[in-house]
């Protein structure tokens, strides 16, 4: 059964769902993002998701603040919907227009909730090293994340996953099973969540800062969750170094000691075992080899590099 639905989304992740729902369902309107500057020259851009929506021929509107934009439950009232759907809009849906839909609004939620509620759910489920995670297609109300579930799917997180690659399959999974609760809205009911919630708030840059004195392993870990932002960094001679490509290695030292330069990298020592940093990227720089980058620099085994 085709469903009458608006779509609230913004980023690059989320214009496969909105494609998807075009193709199955009828998408009356797409609520995005305002415009903002983008790139070197601060050109104001619309969001991938509003550029989504004109390929496809969906009318768009952009309130800057959904709060206080009477405007927009007027024109939901007006679609009769069937359903809303979010996908990373941005901002929080007001509980007034939840009730709006004939079905209310429906989730994709990388995590298994109650797990991991806000809105860095995959990336703080790889800086703490969980062994599995997954998707939960929920029912929004006005708390943050803590509507019913419909279905959850569980997955095991891969040894080099990062957060980039690993939102993307929790997404493109949750698509084809946000397409089956739609399909069956009538007979479907959410059921509350159980168990003990944790929360994944945005991230900072500080969450990117390495600190050497974490086992190896917790290093690797939090560089592949802050991927592709903040990304991990160091300092060194007050200059902050950020680092492109880092993989476990052997080795035993102070943490942030040096123990080798060699053809594969710099071998860093930490509080449990080595790293190895292997493309880094200087302040105001191109990225370059960490090798080169170390010889430019003088950094030799011993020295020890900032950061934590």
């Amino acid at each position: 059964m085709r469903r009458r639905l608006a779509f609230f989304g913004s980023p690059a992740w989320a214009v496969p769902v909105l494609e998807a729902l075009a193709r199955e369902h009828d998408v009356a309107l797409v609520v995005t993002q305002p415009d903002r500057p983008k790139g070197r020259g601060l050109k104001t851009a619309e969001s991938p998701v509003a550029e989504a929506a004109r390929r496809l021929g969906v009318e768009v509107a952009k309130p800057r603040r959904l709060r206080k934009d009477p405007e927009i439950a007027r024109r939901l009232r007006a679609l009769d919907l069937d359903a809303g759907v979010v996908a990373a809009y941005g901002q929080i849906i007001p509980e007034a227009l939840l009730e709006i839909p004939r079905y209310g609004f429906l989730n994709i939620h990388p995590s298994l909730l109650p797990k991991y509620r806000g809105a860095a759910p995959v990336n703080w489920a790889l800086i703490r090293g969980e062994p599995e995670t997954g998707v939960s297609i929920m029912r929004l109300d006005a708390g943050m994340d803590t509507g019913p579930v419909f279905v959850q799917e569980r997955t095991p997180i891969g040894a080099d996953e990062t957060a980039a690659g690993l939102s993307e399959r929790l997404r493109d999974r949750g698509v084809e099973l946000l397409l089956d609760v739609l399909a069956h809205l009538e007979e479907r009911q959410p059921e509350p969540q159980r168990g003990e919630p944790s929360y994944a708030p945005l991230l900072t840059k500080e969450d990117g800062r390495i600190r050497w004195s974490d086992p190896a392993r917790k290093i690797y870990d939090r560089h592949r969750g802050v991927q592709p932002w903040p990304g991990s960094w160091f300092e060194h001679q007050g200059r902050r170094v950020k680092v492109l490509e880092l993989r476990p290695a052997e080795g035993r030292g102070a943490p942030g000691e040096v123990l080798a330069v060699g053809s594969e990298g710099v071998r860093v020592a930490t509080g449990e075992g080595a790293v190895l940093l292997v493309t880094v990227q200087p302040e105001g720089k191109r990225p370059m080899l960490a090798a080169d980058w170390a010889r430019g620099h003088g950094v030799a085994p011993g020295v020890r590099l900032g950061g934590g």
